[in-house]
């Protein structure tokens, strides 16, 4: 089993038989490999970088996120299983393989997203993607306004709070939106390896310059077990990318329970039920996700 998952996974998710069933996550990011642990469950895939037709990740992180939500454990015995393994995933890949890309082409995935979430059943959008920069930072920028206009149309957004840590202002765009889900790493204390760098308190801290305490929550990131884009074998990740995942797959279940939710009363429950870890508001914001309880 992940090794995060086992820190936070709730035993009332086996105890109901939640699995995520019914609920598509769509994940934009650098693609999807069709690993044997997504079996037949990826449902839709889009290249707004190279127009490939069919799935594939020339990069590995996308991969990664996919295997943190829905992987189901096969090819491991069931010990690196997702979060939310039935659900079903639409893998967008708006990143080039070192993992880089354009607003233009994060943008042109929220419009495929949006143009099929009926069709594919489409409730939740894991954005482990983010930009850094004075002139990004703007609530009026295309990357907010981009989340903001899926938010609007039903869909839980969850985003990553990036890896420039530890100073306040640190959130990445979109992150940065008072509407999306915006997570931050709750382990980050532990030095990790993040891209070739070693890194400790890098999660991105709040506020934003609207004033906007950020993130809203916190997941373990640490040297997170999940998918590679190799030959239907395991890696392990850390960052702000791995902890948006674990959010994005408990929503999955939550969703899976209650399918009469609004994205509204999806954000609502997850501040109601965080465990406060007694760290600042603009580092753990409502505190660390508790699966347990968000379900319960």
């Amino acid at each position: 089993m992940n090794r995060v998952k086992e820190q936070i996974r709730c035993r009332d998710a086996y105890t109901l038989g939640l699995t995520g069933r019914g609920v598509c996550v769509a994940v934009l990011d650098t693609g999807a490999y069709p690993h044997r642990d997504f079996e037949d469950r990826i449902s839709g895939f889009a290249d707004v970088v190279n127009h490939r037709p069919g799935p594939y990740d020339d990069c590995g992180h996308g991969t990664h996120i996919c295997g943190i939500i829905g992987g189901s454990g096969a090819v491991s015995d069931g010990r690196y299983q997702g979060m939310a393994p039935g659900c079903t995933l639409a893998a967008v890949k708006v990143l080039d393989r070192k993992g880089n890309g354009s607003a233009a082409d994060v943008l042109a995935g929220i419009g495929w997203i949006l143009d099929r979430k009926d069709r594919l059943g489409i409730r939740i959008v894991n954005i482990s993607v983010g930009s850094y920069g004075k002139r990004g930072m703007s609530e009026d920028s295309a990357l907010v306004k981009g989340v903001n206009r899926a938010w609007d149309a039903g869909l839980v957004v969850v985003v990553a709070a990036g890896n420039n840590g530890p100073a306040p202002l640190s959130v990445t765009t979109p992150g940065i939106s008072r509407k999306v889900i915006t997570v931050g790493c709750s382990d980050d204390h532990m030095e990790v390896l993040v891209g070739k760098n070693r890194m400790v308190d890098y999660s991105g801290r709040g506020p934003t310059m609207a004033a906007v305490c950020k993130p809203d929550l916190v997941a373990p990131g640490c040297s997170v077990a999940s998918c590679a884009s190799l030959r239907d074998k395991y890696t392990i990740k850390s960052g702000t990318s791995m902890s948006t995942p674990i959010v994005s797959g408990a929503i999955a279940l939550l969703l899976e329970k209650y399918p009469d939710m609004t994205n509204r009363d999806v954000k609502l429950r997850l501040m109601e039920t965080c465990r406060d870890m007694g760290l600042p508001k603009n580092q753990q914001g409502w505190g660390l996700l508790d699966v347990e309880r968000l379900l319960r």
